[in-house]
């Protein structure tokens, strides 16, 4: 079959169940730690607080990945990794800093060996101008150089090469470029655009960084969590990630720089992050590719070992993924029967790469986030991606705007052996508009509104983005919502959930086509 025959049906909206999913297909991994040594030492985690050990250093947890061919510039591809979840915008005296005592690693394998060829690790270092202040700012910033910013921040860019995790090079491309700050305010960053555009730095290899704060791009409602929507779907819908920042790193490279060849153009690409451990060297405690797989991938028996491991051992994580945990949930609590197991379909998209799109010759399976540098950007991008006919989106890759959790869902649920299916989370897109152009992720929610003037009442964005958060308890947003359930036979069955004409969650039955 093509690509678009087994992966993509067009069609009408899809809503449903779950923030659960994500990537909750895959298992994989990452490499290296050291550059002399690149075996993990110690356990840690990854994604927003989703193992033990790693939800209490939010400054090496890695949250999300994304990697598409650059809209504006597609000779280039895009990377974005980001760090520290559910920042506060308000969250001062001390914001929010990338560690000092940890590398940020990004691995890219361009031939499918589940081994990083290349890596472009960023560390930073933290600068006081006066620590006789609790400032962070000392009055208002206008530039990442002013005086009156008084905690701010350089990183340099190492490119390692490698080949079979043996150090081929190692170069230094970036030097003590400033990263962008977090948005305390208006009145103390009135022009936060202005600081932004100063931390986007262009290499001399063609490439162009941007580290600093963000709004987290990702979407979902994470109160799944509540036995999958407090078990009978009174909570789904609502974006609980809304409002929140998140440290981003963005890299934007030369598509020739990170292939192997003209004629293998599918790269693999994932996070980590390395930190100092008692004796000095790096222990990995970070790792992330596909969204969410160690949420709900992972067992907590796998979790910190996951984290700590390499995508080329990911053989021992294979279980959690022909056999997943999450459609037994779904058939236990809304009685939608679980697909067939041992779930091979899984494993041939999300572990290998689509065949004919996002598959590398020989490749050896294992947890990646897959992309096709030579499919070109969609002019018109579905959120679905490839499951609605968009080659250029997930699990080609993963774009800010790919609704990543209703099509994993869906297909975790069987959407490719015979299962058809609308499931989702009701949230389809983030709460800010993402920009056009590098580094493409929505400015930061600021923490103050700063000066306003009497009798207005404040920044109406502002106000939308902490949303929920400023919502007294028990108040629903205006609008009661009924729930309606309701069966069908031969694997259709469905849970409505209406909402003032919303219909929040469906899984409707389909015709053949």
């Amino acid at each position: 079959m093509t690509p678009h025959s087994s992966l993509s049906r067009s069609g009408a909206g899809r809503r449903g169940l779950a923030a659960l999913v994500c990537g909750a297909l895959a298992a994989g991994g990452l490499a290296a730690a050291g550059v002399t040594a690149l075996e993990p030492e110690a356990a840690s985690a990854s994604s927003h607080r989703e193992a033990p050990l790693i939800s209490g250093t939010p400054q090496y947890d890695n949250t999300d990945v994304y990697a598409f061919v650059s809209p504006d510039k597609p000779d280039t591809t895009t990377i974005v990794a980001n760090w520290i979840p559910f920042e506060e915008p308000a969250g001062g005296p001390n914001f929010y800093t990338f560690a000092d005592d940890a590398q940020y690693d990004l691995h890219v394998d361009n031939n499918g060996d589940a081994q990083s060829e290349l890596i472009f690790r960023y560390t930073f270092r933290t600068h006081r101008k006066n620590d006789k202040t609790f400032l962070y700012n000392t009055g208002p910033v206008t530039s990442l150089d002013d005086p009156d910013l008084n905690i701010t921040q350089t990183y340099d860019i190492d490119l390692i090469k490698l080949h079979r995790q043996k150090l081929v090079a190692k170069t230094k491309i970036a030097d003590d470029v400033p990263v962008a700050p977090s948005n305390v305010g208006k009145a103390s960053m009135p022009d936060y655009g202005k600081l932004r555009h100063q931390a986007v730095y262009k290499l001399s290899n063609g490439a162009t960084t941007f580290a600093g704060q963000a709004d987290d791009p990702f979407f979902l409602d994470l109160r799944v969590f509540d036995l999958l929507y407090g078990g009978n779907l009174s909570e789904v819908g609502n974006d609980t990630l809304k409002g929140y920042n998140v440290n981003s790193i963005a890299l934007q490279v030369p598509n020739d720089l990170i292939r192997e060849s003209a004629g293998q153009p599918v790269v693999g690409i994932w996070s980590t992050t390395q930190r100092k451990n008692a004796r000095g060297g790096w222990s990995q405690v970070s790792r992330l590719g596909n969204p969410l797989v160690n949420e709900v991938v992972n067992p907590l028996k796998d979790k910190d070992k996951f984290n700590a491991s390499s995508p080329w051992d990911d053989a021992q994580f294979l279980k959690n993924v022909t056999n997943p945990e999450l459609p037994k949930l779904i058939e236990q609590i809304y009685k939608i029967k679980a697909p067939a197991e041992p779930r091979n379909d899984l494993v041939d998209v999300f572990l290998k790469g689509v065949k004919g799109l996002n598959q590398p010759p020989h490749v050896r399976p294992a947890e990646e986030l897959r992309l096709n540098t030579s499919i070109k950007p969609s002019a018109h991008p579905k959120r679905l991606g490839v499951l609605d006919g968009d080659n250029a989106g997930f699990p080609n890759g993963r774009r800010l705007t790919d609704d990543v959790i209703d099509a994993a869902l869906q297909v975790v649920e069987g959407e490719l052996v015979g299962s058809k299916n609308d499931l989702g989370d009701a949230v389809d897109a983030n709460d800010k508009h993402f920009e056009k152009s590098f580094p493409y992720v929505a400015q930061p929610t600021e923490g103050s509104r700063g000066k306003v003037a009497k009798g207005v009442s404040g920044d109406a964005d502002v106000r939308s983005q902490l949303g929920d958060a400023l919502r007294p308890a028990g108040v629903s947003g205006g609008s009661d919502t009924t729930l309606i359930a309701a069966s069908a036979a031969s694997g259709a069955a469905g849970v409505l959930l209406l909402g003032t004409g919303l219909a929040w969650w469906r899984r409707r039955i389909r015709r053949p086509y």
